[in-house]
């Protein structure tokens, strides 16, 4: 049985699970993550993606009722770009949005505004990764639905951003609110527990974006409910 709709919560946090190209984050495994994110979210009523790889995504958009997240976009029109990924791809897989610029898939300035411009045009939901608030700030010139503001070393860490530099948290809140208000900023890089989820909301953030310290666990739901657990 397929599940095409997810009940959306407008005004509880977003957090997104980015699975990478990880091996415990592909297959069955997607399958767990996506599987414990959706009991989670029931339970708490706390919105909660997934960002699967590309061979997952058509298979967990359409199982599961949660908000799941393409890890790019490549800002070109259909037709001749072998190995490229489309808004439209993305749009009949039954994406609800898109990661663009993720520290691990950097892109210029210009194509960040021509990912943007062409998912939205498609109705999908874009995050916008950064990795500083000046950055942040130029990205929400493009008007996304999110900016994710990641400091890299901190990424893949057990030392969340909401503890080691709160600052860049509270500046790109700031910096974002003063380009467009409407634009939101989760928080990324280290966040492992509750702590570092209700640090990161006291800070201004809207959200978090975290990856391995849910798709490496050997039980991704106990980890998301301590995540949601102090909300």
């Amino acid at each position: 049985m397929y599940i095409l709709m997810y009940v959306e919560h407008m005004d509880t946090p977003l957090i997104i699970v980015n699975c990478k190209v990880y091996r415990e984050g592909i297959g069955r495994r997607a399958d767990i993550i996506a599987r414990g994110a959706e009991m989670v979210s029931e339970e708490s009523g706390v919105v909660i993606g997934i960002s699967p790889t590309y061979t997952d995504l058509h298979r967990i958009c359409h199982h599961y009722a949660i908000p799941v997240y393409a890890q790019h976009v490549d800002a070109v029109a259909e037709g001749a770009f072998t190995g490229h990924i489309t808004a439209e791809t993305l749009k009949l897989a039954g994406a609800r949005g898109t990661l663009i610029n993720h520290s691990e898939r950097r892109l210029t300035l210009a194509d960040i505004e021509g990912a943007v411009r062409d998912a939205k045009g498609k109705g999908l939901e874009t995050v916008v990764c950064t990795n500083n608030d000046a950055t942040t700030a130029a990205a929400a010139v493009f008007e996304p639905a999110y900016v994710a503001v990641e400091p890299p070393e901190l990424i893949g860490g057990r030392i969340s951003v909401s503890e080691a530099d709160p600052e860049i948290i509270t500046r790109s809140v700031e910096a974002a609110r003063r380009v467009d208000a409407r634009v939101k900023v989760l928080a990324g890089a280290g966040i492992h527990s509750g702590h570092c989820v209700k640090k990161a909301l006291e800070l201004g953030a809207a959200g978090v974006l975290l990856a391995s310290s849910v798709v490496k666990a050997e039980d991704p739901a106990a980890v998301l409910r301590d995540l949601v657990s102090l909300l």
